[in-house]
């Protein structure tokens, strides 16, 4: 049974629209104000919110402004029910996150198309948030054995000839065998650290309630993180000389966490696809519309096609340059990106050069 919440400081409409709706066989929660409506639905969690616009206490508009921001109620459909929808009024509503409005006096009929409309349009999103989990496993199940037994194959084939014929061979063989597990365990670790990731956020993408309590993080000086990530992947290129950064610190809407894996992964992919000796320019910037973190190399770059196609669990031309790996970097930074109300976008010119840019709304002061 769907839940209703009707916020309204008139009893007696909210008694007409209660009984019209538990007609239809809804669940009916009344508040008699923006105040109590919004403690309601912070406890109650309703299906959608109904919601008068004059009010005393508070007006619907910031109920509205209210429940958007509380992140358990953030996704609910929410309709504004006025006697005076004007303009300028409908379009402040929409601003604020309104999902329809319903004119005042309306009509049964009118009240059940509006409810039965924003029902079935958050039952649509709710069906595309499962076939985004059923592709999910589809796609793990089919690529990630593979994946993972590429750089395991070189774990178990030189385990076993240090385990049977190691007093046979020459130190240096076995150094370099050493050397080779080594490498490829820590190729099989960040393979599960970015299959673990990867599902993580696209499991947290579903859920209004921690998209919105992920956008309450923020990093107040990105600027050292930024620099120790970038020279911790130059470092392991071995092109610290290759490496320059133009870092104003400016507060990020991003937990440290998530900031150090875009930077670890945009860092690392302009050193893989470039040539040593060519120049990887990192920078964050102040913007009009919000903060913006560029990482920018002189490498081989993307066609207009592979840059359309970024998904996830796909290489670009992967037995050209002979990459293992899921390809989740670039699509774990993206989806980073699009949770925290921001953006990354490729800027590339084939055989010459790449920007990737990760813009993120700035923090409002508080």
């Amino acid at each position: 049974m769907k839940r209703i919440l009707v916020i309204d400081d008139e009893e007696w409409l909210r008694e007409m629209v209660r009984q019209a709706l538990q007609q239809k066989g809804y669940e009916v929660i009344e508040a008699e104000d923006g105040v109590a409506g919004v403690e309601k639905a912070r406890r109650e969690l309703p299906d959608l919110v109904l919601c008068d616009v004059n009010m005393e206490k508070m007006d619907g508009y910031l109920t509205l402004s209210a429940l958007r921001q509380e992140p358990s109620a953030a996704a609910v459909p929410f309709i504004l029910m006025t006697g005076s929808a004007d303009n300028a009024g409908m379009r402040q509503g929409m601003e604020l996150g309104a999902d329809d409005y319903l004119p005042k006096p309306f009509t049964l009929d009118a009240l059940y198309a509006a409810v039965e409309t924003r029902l079935k349009k958050a039952q649509v999103v709710r069906q595309e948030a499962e076939k985004k989990l059923t592709d999910l496993r589809n796609s793990i199940s089919l690529m990630l054995p593979h994946e993972l037994r590429t750089p395991l194959n070189g774990i178990l084939a030189y385990g076993e000839i240090l385990a049977t014929g190691a007093e046979s061979l020459p130190a240096s063989e076995i150094a370099e065998m050493g050397q080779t597990i080594h490498d490829s365990g820590k190729q099989l670790e960040r393979l599960i650290e970015n299959f673990l990731i990867f599902a993580q956020i696209e499991l947290l993408g579903t859920d209004a309630q921690k998209i919105g309590a992920l956008r309450l993080n923020q990093t107040d000086s990105p600027a050292r993180l930024i620099e120790e990530r970038a020279r911790k992947q130059a470092r392991a290129a071995n092109r610290l000389e290759d490496l320059g950064l133009n870092l104003a610190d400016l507060p990020m809407p991003i937990s440290e966490e998530y900031l150090a894996k875009i930077v670890d992964e945009l860092v690392q992919n302009a050193f893989k696809f470039s040539e040593r000796g060519s120049a990887v320019r990192v920078a964050l910037s102040d913007g009009p519309n919000g903060v913006a973190l560029s990482v920018a190399d002189r490498g081989r770059g993307f066609s207009t096609e592979h840059i359309t196609r970024i998904g996830a669990y796909m290489q670009f031309d992967r037995k050209m340059q002979e990459q293992q790996g899921l390809g989740l970097g670039l699509v774990i930074a993206k989806r980073l990106a699009e949770l925290h109300g921001g953006t990354l976008t490729i800027q590339s010119e084939r055989g010459t050069a790449t920007t990737v840019t990760l813009k993120l709304p700035k923090v409002v002061a508080t």
